[in-house]
């Protein structure tokens, strides 16, 4: 009996000397581990694009000063077709007009919101409603994922003014 009490401690004394000491694993790697945030903003496979492709905003012209707070833009591309969204056609993409913003990040879909417009259904032309002040205009061609295009297609920024009352308060005046 106490040869089997003595086992058992041993037993216990070898099982805790065990859990105590440092454990052996496989060295650490240089590889950073990846975060959640990290995994979200994986690059997407970007379309390529022709070097000679062409996107412009033909109208307003840049440093244009409108008189109304209703604005008709225009777009168009060059050596470029313009497709719907989800169409997988080569050389082509839609628009996506960027008003007073930065341009996103080029391998990740363009956000869409109040300042990144799309126009998935192939569409050249919008009205966009802006409060009298300076504003930035751009446009950026989205692949059938909404990616830009590599190299990306975009406009030139514009900047126009708006000096206009909006329409509410012109028809309060009256």
């Amino acid at each position: 009996m106490r040869a089997l009490q003595r086992l058992m401690i041993v037993s216990c004394a070898v099982g805790v000397a065990a859990s105590a000491a440092p454990a052996r694993a496989q060295a650490p790697s240089d590889k950073p581990v990846p975060t959640q945030q990290a995994a979200t903003q994986q690059a997407f496979k970007r379309t390529p694009a022709p070097a000679d492709a062409y996107v412009y905003i033909g109208w307003p012209n840049d440093n244009e000063t409108v008189h109304t707070t209703h604005i008709k833009v225009w777009f168009g591309t060059r050596n470029f077709g313009v497709a719907p969204a989800g169409t997988t056609k080569p050389n082509t993409g839609h628009h996506h007009l960027l008003i007073d913003t930065p341009l996103p990040p080029m391998d990740q879909p363009i956000p869409n919101d109040k300042n990144h417009q799309h126009f998935g259904l192939g569409q050249t032309e919008t009205f966009v409603d802006l409060p009298p002040g300076t504003h930035t205009l751009q446009i950026l061609m989205g692949d059938v994922d909404h990616v830009p295009h590599d190299p990306p297609l975009m406009s030139k920024k514009i900047t126009i003014h708006v000096r206009a009352a909006p329409a509410s308060a012109v028809a309060e005046a009256h």
